[in-house]
């Protein structure tokens, strides 16, 4: 489903109008890790701040510079191209630290360097910060009132725009490179790819809960996961869950389709398979992409901490967290209802 058919929770309120990046310093985003480096061991982790580069390009530029090849360089989380951003890269200590002190690359500035024990691996952040500017806005109000029935009911875990490329061909090519038995030439491209498939899938399954209103609601069979542990545990009476759903100490889950994927139950299960099954797809194609399609539960909501500062002449200021995985995208569309 493309994200200009995907349904919005505040479809009752107006979009707000306004402009967006109009230039990088529009949109602010700082990484949130997971845990601090210990300043020993064999792997160096770079926090860098970046302008007009995306992660990956960030990395590859990197890995040249330094001689390496870009296996050895990881990241927690992709960052968007046109935007301010800071982030943590890792790097092999031995082969890279005399040489950082040095680093010139265009539009990627090394702030601080230190070691640590373990590489650092995707998903290995907490979630992150964003300073967003929006400009020629027309209804403030709309905006604030969009906004705080996100932060009442949380907002709709969509994966954005961005994951499914300039084109929006990612999911495609993530198909066929199943259906073709997992083979892809480029390693990335490949995860990329693959995880757009499973993304896109499942952003039709959260779209038919929302546009059901079950969307903050717990159904017999659905795999209900806790906010604070990522605990994962069947519902099977819905009137002793809701009122832990109601207080966002747990929140139903959505499929990212694969073998190691926790199986919902009852209705849940029969939308999940009907959604499949309107791809011509089965459950078993997801085994093709080995660990990259290996399979988990993801939130189908998430909490919103956010502020919202007026400085008049249209110019609307935004400070968004979010958890990781989740996507500032999501909440500028529910402001502005521009599809």
């Amino acid at each position: 489903m493309p994200a200009d058919a995907l349904p919005y929770l505040t479809r009752e309120v107006p979009g707000c109008g306004g402009v967006f990046k109009a230039s990088p310093e529009d949109f602010v985003v700082e990484e949130l890790p997971a845990y601090q480096p210990s300043g020993e061991g064999e792997h160096l982790f770079l926090w860098v701040e970046k302008r007009g580069r995306s992660t990956q390009d960030a990395a590859k530029a990197l890995a040249r510079a330094l001689t390496l090849t870009e296996k050895e360089v990881s990241w927690a989380g992709l960052k968007d191209r046109q935007a301010v951003t800071r982030q943590l890269l890792c790097v092999p200590a031995k082969k890279a630290e005399a040489l950082v002190p040095s680093l010139a690359l265009p539009g990627v500035t090394v702030l601080w360097a230190k070691r640590h024990r373990n590489k650092l691996k995707s998903g290995h952040l907490a979630g992150n910060r964003f300073w967003l500017a929006l400009r020629e806005v027309k209804d403030v109000a709309a905006a604030r009132a969009a906004l705080d029935a996100l932060k009442r009911s949380g907002v709709p875990n969509y994966f954005g725009e961005q994951r499914f490329g300039a084109s929006g061909d990612n999911a495609a090519k993530g198909k066929a490179i199943l259906q073709a038995g997992g083979r892809h030439r480029d390693r990335f491209e490949r995860k990329l790819f693959l995880s757009a498939y499973q993304s896109a899938l499942f952003n039709q399954v959260l779209a038919r809960r929302l546009v059901a209103g079950a969307f903050t609601t717990a159904l017999e069979g659905d795999v209900l996961k806790k906010h604070a542990t990522g605990g994962e545990f069947l519902c099977e009476a819905p009137a002793v869950d809701q009122p832990r759903v109601d207080v966002f100490e747990v929140s139903p889950t959505g499929p990212l389709y694969g073998p190691e994927m926790r199986a919902p139950g009852g209705d849940v299960a029969a939308l999940e398979a009907q959604v499949l099954a309107g791809d011509a797809v089965t459950a078993e194609l997801f085994t093709a992409g080995g660990g990259e399609t290996a399979g988990a539960r993801r939130f189908l909501r998430i909490p919103l901490d956010a502020a919202l500062q007026d400085d008049g002449g249209g110019v609307v200021r935004l400070e968004l967290t979010l958890p990781s995985g989740s996507y500032a995208t999501v909440v500028l569309r529910e402001l502005f209802k521009q599809d």
